[in-house]
């Protein structure tokens, strides 16, 4: 029953009021952090709840002044009656969608990196393009891009580009482009007119937290070098730019963005954090036999996602059969109308598959 489930919540978001203030756990901030994360999760449902509740509390009073001798008033606790069985529904609507079990790391920040596919110097131009397109998307939602690592072309965009971007929600919003998305257009250097399908990858994952994964320094290894990328004489003549290697896995990152050596060293680690975590997050779900059926794609590189067809104007989705006639205004950013869609129809997989 949705009303158990909702008391259960209640009585837990008491439970970390009372544990919120105890001086033990204030002196706590990694566990100050959790709980307060985990309350303020549970502020808009509770919210919803308790409007829930007024609503359904005053039914038998205006029923009782419905049937009241004066017209004025059976008029008056008609209507609002009416108004209260029409909000009761939608209302408990929005509270099943809010109790489906949340993606832990919605509200993260995300590491993203674009890769050139199949195709030479046009699947790197597609890259760039892809990296123009979330960096105007991402603008709009008011986040920030940092970008930790690029490798330009001759002809134009990259070959791969690493960034992190940052803003609350970020992850909720673009954790469905990992993949292989595909361009269908004329590439400039095409002299005779004829139309090329080729692909860049996108992959996405949530930066870790400190209070989820520590990292074993220990484990790691450190390189400082000279930058090889654009950014100028200062660039170009120090030893700037960081290689870290985390040993038992193998994973590198090499970050050269930034000016300064330790805000290299930072971002690369933070990088780091955020595929391990990643990595751990795939083997547990993999060791625990978790089959995630609401989840859209699998987030794996091979995966054909989006193909992107310019002399139609035309976007389509693979993995929902979404398609949009706005290539144009999606490849400047606008990117809502295809991830609204996604949103929705994880939010209608997720609910079907709680039914069943």
């Amino acid at each position: 029953m949705i009303t158990d489930r909702l008391k259960q919540i209640e009585k837990r978001a008491k439970e970390l009021q009372t544990l919120l203030s105890d001086p033990e756990v204030q002196k706590n901030i990694k566990k100050m952090t959790v709980l307060s994360k985990e309350l303020s999760s549970y502020d808009k449902l509770l919210s919803l709840y308790a409007k829930y509740k007024e609503l359904n509390d005053s039914l038998p009073e205006l029923k009782k002044l419905s049937e009241d001798k004066d017209q004025e008033i059976s008029e008056m606790a008609t209507l609002e009656m009416d108004e209260a069985e029409k909000a009761l529904p939608e209302i408990e609507e929005q509270m099943k969608i809010l109790l489906i079990p949340k993606d832990p790391s919605d509200d993260k920040n995300v590491v993203m990196q674009i890769r050139g596919a199949a195709g030479g110097d046009e699947a790197n131009i597609f890259a760039g393009d892809l990296f123009r397109m979330y960096s105007k998307y991402c603008e709009a939602q008011g986040f920030k891009v940092e970008v930790s690592d690029a490798e330009t072309c001759e002809a134009g965009g990259f070959s791969q580009i690493e960034f992190i971007v940052n803003g609350y929600g970020a992850y909720s919003k673009l954790k469905y482009e990992s993949g292989s998305h595909r361009v269908q257009r004329i590439p400039v250097t095409e002299s005779s007119g004829r139309i090329h399908t080729s692909t860049a990858t996108v992959l996405v994952i949530p930066e870790a937290e400190e209070v989820e994964f520590e990292l074993n320094m220990d484990e790691v290894r450190v390189d400082i070098f000279h930058s090889s990328g654009a950014g100028g004489q200062g660039v170009n003549t120090t030893f700037s730019a960081i290689r870290v290697a985390h040993i038992p896995t193998g994973t590198v990152v090499l970050c050269q963005d930034e000016r300064s050596q330790h805000e290299n060293k930072a971002q690369a680690l933070k990088i780091l954090k955020a595929r391990l975590y990643d990595k751990m997050m795939r083997e547990k779900e993999e060791k625990e036999g978790a089959e995630r059926l609401s989840k859209i794609g699998t987030g794996d590189r091979s995966e054909k996602i989006r193909t992107y067809n310019y002399p139609q104007n035309r976007v389509t989705d693979h993995r929902i059969g979404f398609t949009i006639q706005q290539l144009d205004r999606v490849m400047e950013g606008k990117l809502d109308p295809i991830i609204d869609a996604l949103i929705q129809e994880e939010i209608k997989r997720k609910l079907e598959s709680r039914e069943d």
